[in-house]
Order: structure tokens, then C-alpha cells, then sequence
């Protein structure tokens, strides 16, 4: 295997950051899938990962990278607990929402997976990622939940966020991101596949567009420009540059579902993105 030129830190942020806004298009997309595709969370999570799979493995012809089974060979357990992750975080995230709601299922999930990293990475946990996570429980701070409090719903949530944490520390250090994220992506599908094919894995056709633009976009594209930005920052740098996510995910919802930031959703979104900022220029 070819041993590549890591980047520097001013492009391993841009990827980073990159990556976060590709991921903002993912929640949106998945709303419209949930609509229209006559798939449960779990089918489109299998499809999601089998399509960014499928985009990688073209990549990976094109691009004329190592054999992708040798490897595999190599470290077979590290992308079996990549995908492992990916499902995790995946099934943690989709059986939270009904028991906690939207808004604390992504606080929870996206916001412990940073404070997961940091700790899993031995690094130590900042101002900025703290601030950071008080500006996601903001911003999405108006959104509806099924009223109570469920210990199962909050343990789903936190189980996503280990999820989260897992792909990403076993990723920080790869020498060829696309060739690992479709070792992941792969594992993480065939661990779908069973609990996928319980409730249908059929797709109504008008959807399938939709479905090749969630495995290219906010997937394959996304993890690999997520695992790429790693090689130069700090995995905790990275998990709080990734949170331009939810900020892009509710813009988008403002400019094209017609949806409405209340005022404390707003100021959560501009405390979030300062964190971002400082945590940028700490790198």
C-alpha cells in the first residue's frame, strides 16, 4: 500500500468542514426518504451505507488505489468495528428519536460523541467544545419531543454518540481514507442487512435518486473528506468542526421546508458557530 503526504492543518480543517456541511444535507435528505420511500429508518440506514459503499468502491477503481483486500487483511478487526460504529450510530440515533425526540436525541448524540473523542484520544476537552455543545442544545432547543423522560431513549442517544466516537478515533489515522471509509461502510451494511430485511429493504422507485444522492453526498463524500481532515487535526478539533452539520441542516430547513428559528434556536446557532470558529484557530 502507497504511503500518501498527509495534509496540512489549514486543508485538514477545510475538509473537516467540508465534510460538516455535506453531513447537513444528510438530515433534510433522510426527512424526504422517511416521506416517500416506503423505508423504515433501519433500510434507509442500510441503504445509506451500502450506496456509500458502492460511490467509494468507483472512487477507488478511478483513482487506482491499493487492493482493497489486502487491506482488509491487514487490520480486519479495526473496519469490522468501523462498521460497527457506523451502524451503532445509525440504529442509537433512529430508536432515541420516538422515545426522547429530535431535539434531544441529536443533543445527546452529536454532543457526547465530541466529549467521547476527546477522551478516547487522551486530548483535553475545551472551552470551545463545551460552548460548543451548549450552542447545539440551543439551537435545537425548540424542537418538539414526546414529552417525559425515557432512561432507554437517553441510553440510545448515548449509544449513537459512542458510535460517532468509535469510526472516528479507529479513522484518525489512515493512510488511504477512501479505501478504510468503504471497508466501513461495507461492514457496517452487512451488519444492517438482517435487521434491514425484517421490515422490507424495497424502495419505491420514484425515491431512488434520492437514495444514490444520500450514499454519495452526505456519506461517501462526507466520511471521506472527514477521515482525510484527520490525518492533520486533532480527532477532538475535528468532532467540533464537524458540528457545522446541524447549522447547515437548519438553514436548509429555513430555506427550503419553510421552517422557523425561534429566537433561542438562533442565538444557539451563532454561540455554536463562534466555538466553531475559536476551536478552528486554537488548530
Amino acid at each position: 500500500m502507497h504511503h500518501r503526504v498527509a495534509p496540512s492543518s489549514a486543508r485538514g480543517l477545510l475538509y473537516v468542514a467540508l465534510a460538516g456541511i455535506a453531513w447537513g444535507t444528510g438530515g433534510p435528505t433522510g426527512a424526504l426518504l422517511f416521506q416517500g420511500s416506503g423505508l423504515n429508518s433501519t433500510a434507509i440506514s442500510f441503504w445509506r451505507l451500502l450506496g456509500g459503499a458502492v460511490w467509494l468502491a468507483a472512487a477507488n477503481r478511478l483513482l487506482r488505489r491499493g487492493r482493497i483486500a489486502h487491506q482488509f487483511a491487514a487490520d480486519p478487526l479495526r473496519y469490522l468495528l468501523s462498521g460497527l460504529g457506523l451502524a451503532v450510530c445509525q440504529l442509537g440515533y433512529f430508536a432515541a428519536i420516538p422515545r426522547v425526540g429530535v431535539a434531544v436525541a441529536t443533543v445527546i448524540s452529536l454532543g457526547v460523541g465530541p466529549l467521547f473523542i476527546a477522551l478516547g484520544a487522551r486530548e483535553r476537552i475545551t472551552a470551545s467544545l463545551l460552548i460548543a455543545v451548549l450552542g447545539l442544545a440551543l439551537l435545537v432547543s425548540d424542537g418538539a419531543g414526546p414529552g417525559g423522560t425515557s432512561i432507554a431513549g437517553v441510553a440510545f442517544a448515548l449509544l449513537s454518540g459512542a458510535g460517532y466516537a468509535l469510526t472516528t478515533l479507529l479513522n484518525r489515522d489512515q493512510q488511504d481514507p477512501i479505501t478504510s471509509a468503504l471497508l466501513g461502510f461495507t461492514s457496517g451494511a452487512l451488519i444492517l442487512l438482517p435487521l434491514a430485511m425484517t421490515k422490507g429493504i424495497t424502495a419505491a422507485p420514484a425515491s431512488w435518486p434520492l437514495l444514490a444522492y444520500f450514499g454519495l453526498v452526505p456519506t461517501a463524500l462526507a466520511y471521506a473528506l472527514f477521515y482525510t481532515g484527520l490525518r492533520a487535526i486533532r480527532a477532538s478539533t475535528a468532532a467540533v468542526i464537524a458540528l457545522i452539520e446541524p447549522l447547515l441542516a437548519a438553514l436548509i430547513g429555513v430555506l427550503a421546508l419553510h421552517e422557523h428559528l425561534a429566537p433561542v434556536s438562533l442565538i444557539g446557532a451563532a454561540v455554536l458557530l463562534t466555538a466553531v470558529l475559536r476551536q478552528a484557530r486554537r488548530e
